[in-house]
């Protein structure tokens, strides 16, 4: 068999990277050293392979939050989020942070009930996914004072994709007398 040398097949280059995006990540726990995990998993975010940043808002102590409304009875919340400079793809993202919960002994057996650390994805750039397993933006962020407050802390510009402003959606949450 002969080759042509002097036209060699053409071998593809490196894919390029991905570029660094702005992920928001909400912070809750309500077990435990409320603070301390909260501080610890966000260190443990800052040293994810492809993160070159984390900037932590201040901690926020909230009612917990049932399925059926506010739980004054529960123990209270310490929630807080950060913005994760990255080049994690979403999903990529998102499982890393499972890994993190689990880390801190994060069980899952009832839906918003008791937990020692909860890590959401509340939003990655203008990423947009419907998909069951990644949902962005989050789908019940444009709610939640816990997050859209802690993150307006970091970021007065910031904007939720599809929702709008966070400061008007704190401002309209507000004047809906929510806390």
């Amino acid at each position: 068999m002969s080759r042509n040398l002097a036209n060699p097949p053409s071998i593809p280059g490196p894919r390029p990277g991905r570029g660094d995006a702005v992920a928001v990540v909400a912070f809750g726990a309500n077990l435990g050293d409320r603070e301390r995990t909260i501080r610890a998993a966000a260190e443990r975010i800052s040293r994810l392979p492809l993160v070159s940043d984390v900037r932590l808002s201040p901690l926020v102590e909230t009612v917990a939050l049932r399925l059926d409304g506010p739980d004054p009875e529960a123990p209270g919340y310490v929630n807080a989020v950060a913005l994760v400079t990255t080049r994690l793809a979403p999903g990529i993202l998102l499982g890393m942070l499972h890994a993190i919960e689990d880390e801190h002994g994060r069980e899952r057996h009832e839906r918003w009930g008791d937990r020692t650390l909860d890590l959401d994805l509340i939003a990655y750039g203008d990423e947009r996914s419907d998909d069951d397993r990644l949902q962005l933006p989050h789908p019940r962020a444009f709610e939640r004072l816990f997050v859209l407050e802690p993150w307006l802390a970091l970021d007065a510009g910031a904007v939720l994709p599809d929702h709008g402003r966070v400061a008007d959606l704190v401002a309209r949450l507000h004047d809906q007398g929510e806390r």
